[in-house]
C-alpha cells in the first residue's frame, strides 16, 4: 500500500531569531568572566545604543514595558504630578502604552490616529487637553516615526512633556533627527520580532542628566543613585568609600525590579553593531511586498512613509479599505502565513469594563480593529517567503472574484430570460 506524504505547508512568522558568530562570542565572554549583574557589556551596550539614537545616555531594563514604565515615573516624581494627572495615548497601539499610565496611577487620554500612517493624528490633540493633562506618548509604529514637529509645538505651548513610545521603530530618522530623541524619554522593546532581539528587554534614552539617574535608580528598586552598581565603591577609598557604604542599601523612590543580565546585554549589543543589515533586510523585502501586492491597492492599503522621514519596517501593516479582516487572515493563517491584529486598544475587554464602549469617538482606530493586521517583514525571511505571502494574498482574491462571479451567474440568467 502507497501512502501518500501530507504536503507540508511553508510557514512565514512575523518574527524570528538567529545567533550569530558574534553573538556567540560575546555570550561567551559573559560566561567565562562569572559576571551576570550590570557590567561592561552593559555598559558598551548602553552607550552604543545612545549614540545611535542621538542621545547622551540610555538604560537597558528588562522590557520596553518596564522602560515606559519608569519613563513616566521619572516624570511624575520630577514635576510632582498627582495620582489622577492626564496622559494622553494613541488609540492604535499596543496596550502597554496605556497600561503603564495606569499603573503609575495616571488617567490615559485617547486620542485618534492618523488614517494613512496610523500613528498620532496632531489635529486631534489639543481637543484631549484638560487642565489636567500632563504628558503625550506619540507611538512610532510599525517603524514608522509618529509626526513629531506639531506634536512637539503643541507639548511646548502647553507644558507637556513627551515620551516617544518607540517599542517597534528602531533607527529611523525623523526630519534629520533619530527616534527616541526628539522628547523627554524614548522607550524600545528588544523583546522577540523586534529589530534587537535579546529573548526581554527594553531601553530608554534621554539626554537629561537628571532623567537619566532617575530611570537608572527607579529600575533598580529606587536605590539612591550613589550606589547604583557593584562597581560604584571599585575606587573609592576613605571618606568617599564610608558615605558609599552607608548608603547602598538606602532607598529614595517606590522602584522595582527591572534589571537586566549581562547575558542579555551581550545579545544586545552584537546586533547593534549589525544593525546595518537587519534594516536593509527589513526594507528590501517591505519593497518585495508592496510592489507584489500593488494591484490590490484599491481594497488594501498598503504602508505610507511620509518623505520627512525613514521606514525601517518593524513589521508590515495592511488595512483593507472596506471589508471585514476575518476572512482574509484566516486564509493566510491556514496557509501558514502568521499574522497579528494591528494593535487593536480601546476594544480590549478589560478596557471595555474600565472605559466602556469607546470605538464610535474613534472613526479611524474603529476602522483599523476591523479591517487592519500585519504580516512578517524581518531580517529571518527570504525573498522566497515575501513571494509566498504575496502569492497568498493572489490566491484570496481570485478565490473572492471567483466567488462573485458564481453568485451573480444565477442573477444574470434571470435578467437574459426576461429581456
Amino acid at each position: 500500500m502507497t501512502v501518500k506524504k501530507k504536503k507540508l505547508i511553508r510557514q512565514v512568522g512575523v518574527g524570528g531569531f538567529a545567533v550569530s558568530p558574534r553573538a556567540r562570542r560575546y555570550v561567551g565572554e559573559v560566561l567565562r568572566s562569572h559576571r551576570l549583574s550590570y557590567g561592561p557589556f552593559h555598559r558598551r551596550f548602553e552607550s552604543a545604543f545612545a549614540k545611535e539614537h542621538d542621545s547622551k545616555h540610555s538604560v537597558f531594563c528588562n522590557s520596553g514595558t518596564s522602560a515606559l514604565h519608569i519613563a513616566l515615573q521619572a516624570l511624575k516624581e520630577k514635576h510632582g504630578w498627582a495620582d489622577g494627572d492626564e496622559v494622553l495615548v494613541p488609540s492604535i497601539t499596543f496596550i502597554a502604552t496605556s497600561n503603564i499610565v495606569l499603573h503609575n496611577r495616571m488617567r490615559p487620554v485617547f486620542v485618534d490616529v492618523d488614517p494613512r500612517t496610523y500613528t498620532l493624528d496632531p489635529a486631534r490633540i489639543e481637543e484631549k487637553i484638560t487642565s489636567r493633562t500632563r504628558a503625550v506618548i506619540p507611538v512610532h509604529l510599525l517603524g514608522l516615526p509618529a509626526d513629531m514637529a506639531p506634536i512637539l509645538s503643541l507639548a511646548a505651548k502647553r507644558g507637556l512633556s513627551v515620551i516617544e513610545d518607540s517599542a517597534e521603530t528602531m533607527f529611523a530618522r525623523y526630519q534629520g533627527r533619530k527616534v527616541g530623541s526628539l522628547g523627554d524619554i524614548g522607550c524600545f522593546s528588544t523583546y522577540v520580532a523586534h529589530y534587537i532581539v535579546t529573548g526581554v528587554g527594553g531601553l530608554a534614552t534621554t539626554s537629561d542628566p537628571d532623567l537619566y539617574i532617575r530611570l537608572r535608580s527607579l529600575m533598580n528598586h529606587g536605590r539612591d543613585s550613589i550606589y547604583l552598581s557593584i562597581d560604584d565603591d571599585k575606587h573609592a577609598k576613605g571618606a568617599e568609600l564610608h558615605e558609599i557604604v552607608s548608603k547602598r542599601f538606602q532607598f529614595v523612590s517606590v522602584g522595582h525590579s527591572f534589571r537586566a543580565t549581562e547575558l542579555e546585554a551581550a545579545l544586545g549589543l552584537a546586533q547593534l553593531e549589525e544593525k546595518a543589515g537587519i534594516v536593509k533586510a527589513r526594507v528590501r523585502l517591505a519593497r518585495r511586498l508592496s510592489e507584489g501586492l500593488q494591484e490590490f491597492s484599491d481594497r488594501l492599503q498598503l504602508p505610507f512613509c511620509p518623505p520627512d522621514r525613514d521606514h525601517t519596517f518593524m513589521i508590515y501593516g495592511l488595512v483593507l479599505r472596506e471589508e471585514d479582516k476575518k476572512e482574509l487572515v484566516n486564509f493566510l493563517e491556514d496557509r501558514g502565513v502568521e499574522t497579528r491584529d494591528m494593535l487593536p486598544l480601546l476594544n480590549q475587554p478589560v478596557y471595555r469594563s474600565l472605559f466602556g464602549d469607546l470605538e464610535p469617538q474613534y472613526p479611524v482606530a474603529r476602522w483599523i480593529n476591523r479591517s487592519g493586521f500585519y504580516v512578517g517583514c524581518h531580517q529571518y525571511m527570504t525573498v522566497r517567503d515575501a513571494d509566498y505571502i504575496v502569492e497568498q494574498f493572489h490566491a484570496f482574491f481570485r478565490a473572492k472574484k471567483g466567488a462573485r462571479a458564481m453568485a451573480s451567474a444565477p442573477r444574470n440568467r434571470r435578467i437574459l430570460r426576461s429581456l
